[in-house]
């Protein structure tokens, strides 16, 4: 962001105002933390602030300062419809296109609030009149930190800020592992944990929470991995009969794609999630070194994210969904070959 920006920022966020937070559909760590991380910060200005998520998100966020006064869009419309169209300022976090915000899009659209965009995937929209869009972030999370160093007020940061903050870094980053984790973020990092940030604690919290029956339905992905190694490729696939069996709760495949990813010689790892509720395919998507998880889905998947981290859909049924991948992927041969 410019000076001239960070400034008007400041002058906006001077006095009170109406102010709406808004996290993408079916939002992560990182939607979740930076939301709340930045709620707090607000709140210490006297503004009226709410968060509103298109929906909801699993259990293990729930944990978080103030999580319980988090708005759900999808059972409370009409009260939310009514705070977006009497906001005065309303930030998105975490997603570059109002699209990402399901049934929310249009009441965003034709809402007058003045629009702040904090977010680090590609291909930003042209919808916010402040844009703080940056790909080469770990995360929102440590986007929300800078945003509130740029505005000079560091010295704010407090061990809910600090907490909600290094959640969404940590889930973000694969606790710290990606690429994408530079110095700075270890500083920033560093810095959270001085702040109140309880490291160890945040940890459990969002890991060591599993229900047996989640593990059992990793077992069973795991059972049902395929590898591609002429392509150095590998995939996962959940039916909704296998969901249904093991009691599916929201978060419990979040991360399975990463153990395709983990296997010696894989470049590119892909889960395929049957959701009938949705009549789609969900599909995330990871890679290794250059290859762009992010090309591919927006060229395939009706989806985008990160070079190395993407998610997508498909309309087809689950068989033809992963018929039609392993069909594009000797377009890919050359790519995807070390």
């Amino acid at each position: 962001m410019t000076k001239t920006e960070i400034s008007e920022i400041k002058a906006l966020l001077s006095s009170p105002k109406s102010i709406v937070i808004v996290p993408h559909k079916n939002p992560d760590g990182d939607a979740i933390g930076s939301s709340l991380g930045l709620y707090h910060y607000l709140l210490q200005y006297k503004h009226n602030i709410t968060i509103i998520a298109p929906n909801d998100y699993p259990s293990f966020l729930k944990w978080m300062p103030s999580e319980n006064k988090i708005l759900h869009y999808d059972t409370n419309k009409d009260k939310a419809d009514i705070l977006i169209h009497n906001a005065d300022l309303i930030f998105t976090l975490d997603f570059n296109a109002l699209f990402r915000t399901g049934d929310m899009e249009d009441v965003l659209n034709t809402s007058n609030g003045l629009k702040i965009m904090i977010d680090h995937h590609q291909q930003p929209a042209d919808y916010a009149k402040y844009m703080y869009s940056d790909v080469s972030m770990s995360s929102t999370c440590e986007m929300v930190y800078n945003f509130i160093e740029f505005l000079g007020d560091s010295e704010q940061i407090n061990s809910a800020i600090a907490s909600c903050l290094y959640t969404g870094i940590m889930t973000d980053t694969g606790s710290f592992r990606f690429p994408s984790t530079t110095s700075r973020t270890h500083r920033v990092i560093a810095n959270l944990i001085d702040k109140g940030a309880h490291n160890s604690e945040i940890h459990n919290a969002i890991y060591d929470t599993n229900r047996y029956e989640r593990l059992q339905l990793l077992g069973t992905a795991l059972s049902n991995m395929k590898v591609l190694p002429e392509y150095n490729t590998a995939y996962i696939s959940l039916t909704q009969q296998e969901l249904d069996t093991f009691n599916f709760q929201k978060g419990d495949t979040e991360g399975v794609v990463n153990y395709a990813l983990s296997l010696k010689g894989i470049v590119f790892a892909a889960i395929f999630i049957e959701s009938s509720q949705e009549s789609i395919i969900k599909i995330s998507l990871r890679s290794k070194g250059d290859f762009s998880v992010n090309e591919f889905s927006r060229a395939h998947f009706n989806g985008g994210g990160h070079t190395n981290a993407a998610g997508g859909k498909s309309e087809l049924t689950l068989t033809k969904t992963i018929e039609k991948f392993i069909s594009i992927l000797p377009d890919y041969k050359n790519a995807l070959t070390p």
